[in-house]
């Protein structure tokens, strides 16, 4: 099994479709990433090389993936609950924060919740 970015990619998925099981790789990325390695991605993960998976590696350097990601995103949440703008007080409520409609949907995030602090 392989590990990329602190992440176990199944070995019986096509590499194209295997590490987007990384958080912030989509299929555009994906196929970004494997081009400029110069990996077919039809082939599978568990028939890579050692050098293919440093290739991958390599290409995904300048990509913020897994925690620097996730510690990115909600570092911009916490800047915009810190100064108080609109969106900082849908966050800090638990509401929607993109103008979607609360009056008949939204019914996950309008339940009672405990008090974010």
């Amino acid at each position: 099994m392989i590990r990329i970015s602190g992440v176990d990619i199944p070995d019986r998925k096509k590499i194209f479709i295997a590490i987007t099981y990384i958080f912030g790789i989509g299929p555009s990325i994906a196929n970004m990433i494997l081009e400029k390695s110069s990996i077919d991605k039809n082939k599978m993960a568990c028939d890579l090389t050692d050098h293919e998976v440093s290739q991958i590696r390599s290409a995904m350097d300048t990509i913020k993936v897994e925690g620097d990601l996730r510690k990115y995103i909600s570092m911009n949440i916490k800047r915009l609950i810190d100064i108080n703008c609109y969106r900082g007080i849908r966050h800090r409520k638990g509401l929607t924060v993109r103008g979607q409609s609360t009056h008949s949907n939204a019914k996950t995030c309008k339940k009672r919740k405990l008090y974010k602090i």
